[in-house]
């Protein structure tokens, strides 16, 4: 008995020791993947954004071969020694993947035959191209899967936001800097500036896009957009999710905040919403616009294919650049049919409704679809009514939404039908009141010059700015959610009532002090922000560097044309006013001042405040 609990002790040291030794290798090998997956796209990048002769593109190659290696190393070591945990975690997607990169492996076994069976097959394998896709596609995988696992359970959620879009603002900036993504190269701050204006989603520029950035470029600034719209968290998430195994608890609960779903069981489902609604609305945006723009605008059908999705996604995103001269102000698209302003006026208002609300408006779809055939089958229970279709915050968001655009529309051509709008018919006119009341919530397009406008236009161009869009949407401001809780708020206070009440639902007492607070703080960094601006750009109007912090602030995009005459000192100011003001000015502030500190005011006595 006492040998067999010796051997038995023996036994679970050993096991003990092969498990240390198991998670020291599993994570040298996580860390040295990691490096690898980011020297690949860095070796990527600058195989794609230098000449051939300015760049030794052998030791790129010599480089990726490298990573080529140690990739098919990891596979390799996780088939071999974690094969059960392998087979557990690794989904299809991911199964893909590896095989992906082990069948990279055949050029370097097998020398490329003279007569192939497939040969259309067999000279996509043997190109450095295949190997280059198949290498950027697994460092990107990687690297989300990496990002996910690096946040510990005190790393607070906001400060994981900014970190992340920080990060490819910085990564966009040296990109957007590559010889062949300029036409005559560009200089620090104006290719940050341009970046961060990009993933900020807001559509300020110092440069003029089309004439600087070549087709390269454009793509560049194409993905910044894209990323900086649906948020980093959302394609780190989902790539966590559907090719590196499953995310831990912590790691679930993480990717449920950003993405405001109501349940972990509904992650993937609420991730596969949003990406397929985006990528289809966005096509179905091109598709629109192509058939909108005009013909003579464009060498060829491809520019114009091209400038078709370009705009849709920058429109979908509230971003508010354009490859066209002279932008949406084009004397081309002006004297057209106007069209194309509509279009974009629905890509916008789309962009701008927010993901929670696109999520619950699917949820009620379904289900009074599901009520429906419920009734048609003969259940007798079907009809009855059950809970409510649309929650609170779709129902205010909505609501709001709808009545500042149309209030915006409506004064937009009764102030400006004799200035601005003077000479045009009165389907022009209708049509650019409208594209004018939808870009300022956050879009940033301007198909008439904002300089121009009339002092009573320009304030309540002010005032669509700093509301906004919805909260978890593309668009900035300090979300309508906020702008409708603190008018009903009012409401209450000054009818006496003792809580907040909206649709016969009354709202969480935590949710108005935080909409107070938005309100505030974006008041208080809007005041910061515009004093620096005057100190450091004293020969410029007030009006215009006012209309130019607001914009940036609240990532809209518009200006009074004096972007590009700023000095570096103000274009740090404003990109670190847009960075602010897309991760959020109270959520930033909370990350950097949360700690474990007990609640003190619990136990405090209260007492009255005179406020009159």
């Amino acid at each position: 008995m006492r040998r067999r609990k010796a051997w038995q002790y023996i036994g679970l040291r050993f096991r003990r020791r092969m498990d240390r030794m198991d998670n020291v290798a599993t994570s040298v090998i996580s860390t040295l993947t990691a490096i690898a997956s980011l020297l690949c796209l860095i070796c990527l990048a600058v195989y794609i954004g230098f000449e051939h002769a300015d760049v030794s593109h052998e030791l790129l190659h010599r480089l990726l071969r490298w990573t080529q290696g140690i990739f098919i190393s990891g596979i390799i070591f996780n088939l071999t020694f974690r094969f059960r945990r392998t087979m557990k975690e690794n989904r299809a997607v991911k199964w893909v993947a590896d095989s992906a990169i082990l069948l990279t492996l055949v050029p370097l076994i097998y020398p490329q035959p003279s007569h192939p069976w497939i040969p259309v097959l067999e000279k996509i394998m043997y190109s450095r191209y295949f190997l280059y896709s198949v290498l950027c596609v697994y460092s990107m995988v990687d690297l989300s899967a990496a990002l996910m696992k690096l946040p510990g359970r005190r790393t607070n959620p906001s400060l994981i936001l900014a970190s992340s879009f920080l990060f490819f603002i910085l990564s966009g900036t040296l990109v957007l800097m590559l010889p062949r993504c300029t036409t005559n190269g560009i200089s620090f701050i104006d290719s940050l500036f341009v970046a961060t204006s990009a993933v900020s989603i807001t559509g300020l520029t110092t440069v003029d896009v089309p004439a600087t950035f070549t087709p390269l470029g454009l793509s560049v600034l194409a993905v910044l957009v894209q990323t900086g719209g649906l948020g980093v968290l959302t394609f780190t998430s989902f790539f966590s999710i559907f090719f590196s195994g499953r995310p831990t608890i912590y790691h679930q609960l993480l990717i449920r905040d950003f993405i405001y779903s109501r349940s972990m069981s509904a992650l993937i489902p609420v991730l596969l919403y949003i990406l397929a609604f985006t990528l289809a609305v966005e096509a179905a945006g091109a598709v629109a616009l192509y058939f909108t723009l005009p013909e003579d605008l464009f060498a060829s059908n491809g520019e114009r294919a091209a400038a078709a999705a370009f705009h849709s996604l920058s429109a979908f995103c509230n971003a508010g650049f354009s490859t066209i001269p002279e932008g949406m102000a084009n004397r081309t698209l002006m004297n057209g049919d106007q069209n194309i302003y509509l279009v974009m006026s629905v890509l916008i208002f789309a962009g701008g409704i927010g993901f929670p609300n696109l999520v619950n408006i699917k949820d009620a779809v379904a289900r009074q679809l599901s009520r429906l055939g419920k009734r048609l089958s003969g259940n007798p229970s079907a009809g009855e009514r059950g809970a409510h279709l649309f929650d609170l915050n779709t129902k205010l968001v909505l609501a709001t939404t709808i009545i500042i655009f149309i209030a915006g529309a409506i004064s937009f051509f009764i102030i400006e039908r004799n200035n601005s709008l003077e000479g045009m018919p009165l389907r022009t006119r209708i049509i650019q009141s409208i594209f004018n009341a939808a870009t300022p919530r956050s879009a940033g397009f301007t198909s008439l010059d904002p300089a121009f406008f009339l002092n009573a236009t320009i304030i309540i161009v002010l005032i669509q700015m700093a509301i906004g869009g919805a909260s978890q949407s593309m668009a900035g401001g300090i979300k309508v959610n906020t702008f409708a809780t603190v008018l009903l708020s009012l409401r209450a206070t000054v009818a006496g009532r003792g809580g907040v009440s909206a649709f016969r639902r009354n709202i969480a007492p935590t949710s108005v002090r935080r909409a107070h607070a938005v309100v505030i703080v974006s008041l208080l960094a809007l005041a910061l922000c515009f004093i620096a601006v005057v100190i450091s750009e004293p020969h410029l109007p007030l009006r215009a560097l006012f209309f130019e912090c607001v914009s940036a602030l609240f990532t809209v995009g518009s200006s009074l044309g004096i972007t590009a005459e700023l000095s570096p000192v103000s274009k740090i100011i404003l990109s670190a006013a847009m960075f602010t003001g897309r991760v959020g000015i109270l959520s930033l502030l909370c990350g950097l001042a949360s700690g474990k500190r007990a609640d003190k005011t619990l136990h405090y006595p209260a007492d009255d405040i005179v406020i009159s």
